[in-house]
């Protein structure tokens, strides 16, 4: 069990350009949080300030408490799983996966074990040599997925990880993080663009708009008859005017 890390961020300001960024927000240990908000809102910006990625000119990230600034992404306890999932084209599936354990390929016993456990968690048993090629968009997804799993963060991030992918599809790797979550209980963070995603799968909901966190809460007051007006803006669903 990956026993998930509440993460803050606190008067977290970044910029680049004319961009700027300021987000508050403290999501939840062990609970899965959905980041929305339209395009340029600063979602992945978001993320990228979570996982290390970005530096923040001002404020503070914690990650279980501790203050992330100056630790790289390779040492903060996340893992972060793209859109485009960062497959190596001529490592077959098991080899993807290990290098979520050992960036060398480098395997003892408990790493090859973690490994074929991960496969069989995202159901790629028996596709282990296959290349990247050779897999459905699905099944390249799930392969991230297991590389995320051997690497036993207790924070994934999922930037857009369902994008790609077709409604049934998408119906079904929403199901797979579900199962994900129940097994391992890490703290989840996504990015998406389907409210349906979110509705589906999320315990809390953070929206950006303009480089500002406007609004966070429970997921189910967010869907519900009392949901913050800048989401039913961002739904296309305002408030009837009164009278």
């Amino acid at each position: 069990m990956s026993a998930g890390l509440a993460v803050q961020l606190d008067n977290v300001g970044f910029g680049y350009g004319e961009a700027q960024f300021h987000f508050d927000a403290l999501l939840p240990a062990g609970e899965i949080t959905a980041i929305m908000g339209p395009s340029g809102s600063g979602k992945s910006t978001f993320l990228n300030l979570v996982a290390g990625f970005e530096e923040p000119h001002g404020g503070t990230v914690r990650i279980g408490g501790a203050d992330m600034a100056g630790v790289p992404p390779w040492q903060r306890p996340v893992s972060m799983i793209f859109q485009e999932n960062n497959l190596f084209a001529h490592l077959p599936v098991e080899k993807n996966v290990a290098l979520g354990r050992a960036p060398n390929l480098k395997l003892g016993e408990a790493d090859r074990s973690a490994v074929a456990q991960a496969l069989q968690a995202t159901g790629l048993g028996g596709k282990e040599k296959r290349l990247p090629h050779e897999l459905s968009g699905g099944e390249r997804q799930r392969v991230a997925i297991a590389r995320a799993l051997v690497r036993e963060r207790p924070v994934l991030i999922l930037d857009e990880p369902f994008a790609s992918l077709g409604p049934a599809l998408r119906a079904e790797m929403v199901e797979e993080v579900r199962a994900l979550h129940r097994r391992r209980g890490m703290t989840i963070l996504f990015v998406t663009h389907h409210p349906e995603d979110a509705e589906r799968l999320a315990d809390q909901v953070v929206l950006l708009d303009d480089g500002r966190t406007i609004a966070t809460g429970p997921a189910q007051d967010f869907f519900g008859a009392a949901a913050p007006e800048p989401f039913r803006r961002y739904l296309g669903k305002p408030l009837p005017s009164p009278g």
